[in-house]
């Protein structure tokens, strides 16, 4: 099958698309023919090597860590699903990738609905497992205050609508030109940078109770300022956050946190009720995987940035001992 691989650590060029071996559902996975599948920017620090130290790599590695598509293998101990059903999800996370090709092993899912396009849903069962694991860290409900540094980008725009349906007010930093969009997805916006804590005391003159830093943006001293506490601020992307005392939220992986499968269903009836969206700041075949990690470098996308692929599923339960073709 071709997937989007890198064999050494480096700048956007290094990557290709190579023919590698079908990856297979074991128990309590399925495969799917992948549609779209997502880019973090995770993905561009394994590549480039900043993650090298602490989450070394097999090389040539597969990259992306969610996807959606057409199952075509349930694994043994899996039920409620079948071949031809389509749903979008995420790989275990241990293996740091394998969704940015033409089949992908996804062990945490939902069905697609409907409102999501295919490169919609494509993108986002990992923010979905990020935010929700997020906003379940500070305990997101109603009559809470939220403020969402970085409202968005693609962890950021998920975040919004989740807390806000939870009840949460949620206030979120973005440029100015992003402020109709954030205030689009249920949140009110306001600028990032020097006097942050005086224009969110003006909006929210009661105080913030707990602050979730998408930007990684060297903030987190000012933020911790803002809620009084280490303990009430939560980011996914400052690398420096045990020096402040601020909780840096990493996945365990979806196998060893059911909260990844509620995560994925809740957005997924939220979207069914137009209460839900993922914003898409491009879409990219993997052919051009380097214009997607160069434009997801730039830190600038508004959205999720997606690859989109086209695989012709072969449909099969696979048993204990090989596997039966499905008839259609």
């Amino acid at each position: 099958m071709r997937a989007l691989t890198f064999s050494e650590y480096g700048p956007a060029s290094v990557l290709e698309v190579a023919d590698v071996p079908e990856p297979h559902a074991g128990p309590g996975h399925i495969r799917v023919g992948v549609r779209a599948s997502g880019l973090t920017p995770a993905d561009c620090h394994l590549r480039s090597g900043r993650f090298r130290a602490m989450a070394p790599l097999r090389l040539p590695h597969v990259l992306g860590m969610d996807a959606a598509g057409v199952v075509d293998e349930v694994g043994p101990g899996v039920t409620g699903i079948r071949p031809g059903d389509e749903v979008f999800g995420i790989v275990e996370v241990a293996q740091l990738g394998g969704a940015n090709a033409e089949y992908a092993v996804l062990a945490a899912w939902a069905p697609k609905p409907d409102a999501l396009s295919w490169e919609q849903a494509g993108g986002a069962a990992g923010n979905v497992e990020t935010a929700t694991r997020a906003l379940d860290r500070l305990e997101i409900g109603t009559g809470t205050t939220l403020l969402i540094e970085g409202a968005a980008g693609g962890v950021g725009t998920v975040a919004v609508q989740l807390a806000a349906a939870r009840g949460a007010t949620v206030i979120g930093t973005a440029s100015a030109h992003n402020h109709t969009f954030v205030a689009g997805l249920g949140a009110t916006p306001t600028a990032y940078g020097p006097g942050l804590a005086e224009r969110v005391t003006a909006l929210a003159p009661d105080g913030v109770d707990v602050v979730l830093d998408c930007a990684g943006s060297g903030s987190l001293p000012d933020l911790v300022d803002l809620t009084g506490s280490p303990d009430r601020v939560v980011t996914i992307a400052d690398m420096n956050a045990a020096k402040y005392g601020v909780h840096q939220t990493r996945s365990a992986g979806p196998g060893a946190d059911p909260q990844a499968v509620e995560g994925l269903a809740v957005a997924a009836a939220l979207a069914g009720q137009g209460r839900f969206t993922v914003p898409v700041a491009a879409t990219f075949p993997i052919e051009d995987a380097a214009a997607a990690h160069q434009l997801s470098e730039t830190g600038h996308a508004r959205g999720k940035i997606v690859f989109t692929l086209q695989c012709r599923t072969r449909a099969t339960f696979v048993q204990q001992g090989g596997h039966r073709p499905m008839r259609h």
